[in-house]
């Protein structure tokens, strides 16, 4: 994510820093100074990595995640071609569990994310609060207003790169202590934001960053099995849950290409939401859902086998990936995805 939604996307994410296209009004004026005051904020409790690890109270496995972080920074940059800069060489306890919250909506009968626009970095599909009860009451004035909407915690945000001069993007609490294959991944997710971005396309933007973090996470795995096998299993459990959300969102889809009566079509959407199946381990993500958070995990997904595809078809050589990649750019949205979904070279 960019000054963002892990999302989520992270990422991420995109409009943490730069909370509207102008500061107009009470309500932009409000975002950009929250956003502001929680970047320094982070920026301010974050320390050298070097000096946690000297740091005689910096509990053993604290310390030994941290090193691990280095181990794999090293390799994002020696053996995934991603930036070598000081993002990720500082730790910051934040004392909570997430590092912002992202304010997602979609219509009440589609699955288009809504977007906020940025100086600089274009048009995103989510707005990142510091303040967890700032975005609640975004996103009840979202739903006022008749758009589905949720609150997503997002574990980590990147600046693309921007805030080099300032230490770069450190090391969080919300997802140091994470399984390894995950730690590895969210870290080469975030480091792939800065490797190529483009702007208004936050779908190709989050599926990119999503494909990196796989290849990578399962390179960086390949010399630990049993760390692999975990990993595995893991993202097995996801693929089952992404096949239930995506049997769901295309239910609904059906529906709202009905020409039915809106008192009709709204009573179908709830008993659809409501007898969706949730696999094991997701059942408050299903218990949530609305055409936000579908239409936010499209964005993660939908284009990451186009990726993994580009990745296979470059020969599995990292810099002429993110070379294809950058190369995609000028293009527009859907020229974009035609090339992801076609079989010609990079």
């Amino acid at each position: 994510m960019r000054w963002r939604r892990r999302l989520a996307a992270a990422t991420l994410l995109a409009g943490v820093l730069f909370g509207s296209a102008a500061l107009v009004g009470c309500a932009n004026l409000s975002h950009w100074s929250q956003a502001v005051s929680g970047h320094f904020g982070v920026l301010r409790a974050a320390r050298p990595v070097d000096e946690v690890l000297a740091d005689p109270a910096t509990p053993a496995l604290l310390a030994d995640r941290l090193r691990l972080t280095q181990q794999m920074r090293r390799f994002a940059t020696e053996r995934l071609a991603l930036p070598d800069n000081s993002s990720y060489t500082r730790y910051a306890d934040l004392g909570r569990n997430a590092a912002v919250w992202n304010a997602v909506a979609a219509p009440e009968f589609g699955f288009t994310l809504k977007t906020w626009c940025y100086p600089l970095m274009g048009c995103a599909g989510y707005r990142g609060y510091f303040d967890l009860t700032a975005a609640r009451a975004e996103v009840e004035a979202l739903r006022q207003a008749g758009w589905d909407a949720q609150v997503i915690p997002v574990p980590a945000y990147s600046t693309l790169g921007w805030s080099g001069w300032l230490g770069g993007d450190p090391l969080l609490n919300t997802f140091v202590q994470r399984e390894e294959g995950e730690l590895a991944a969210q870290l080469f997710h975030e480091l792939a934001h800065q490797k190529v971005y483009v702007a208004d396309d936050t779908g190709f933007n989050e599926a990119y960053a999503s494909a990196v973090e796989l290849l990578g996470a399962r390179q960086w795995l390949a010399a630990k099995p049993e760390a692999l096998a975990a990993f595995e299993a893991g993202r097995a459990q996801r693929e089952s849950f992404l096949t239930q959300a995506r049997a769901l969102r295309d239910r609904l889809g059906a529906l709202y290409a009905l020409d039915l009566p809106l008192a009709e079509k709204r009573a179908r959407k709830q008993a659809l939401l409501r007898s969706a199946q949730a696999p094991s381990g997701y059942e408050r993500w299903f218990a949530a859902a609305n055409n936000a958070n579908l239409a936010l995990l499209g964005a993660y997904e939908d284009l990451v086998p186009g990726f993994v595809r580009l990745f296979e078809r470059c020969g599995g050589d990292w810099p002429r990936f993110h070379a294809a990649v950058a190369a995609l750019a000028p293009l527009s949205p859907v020229e974009r995805r035609a090339r992801l979904a076609s079989d010609a070279g990079p």
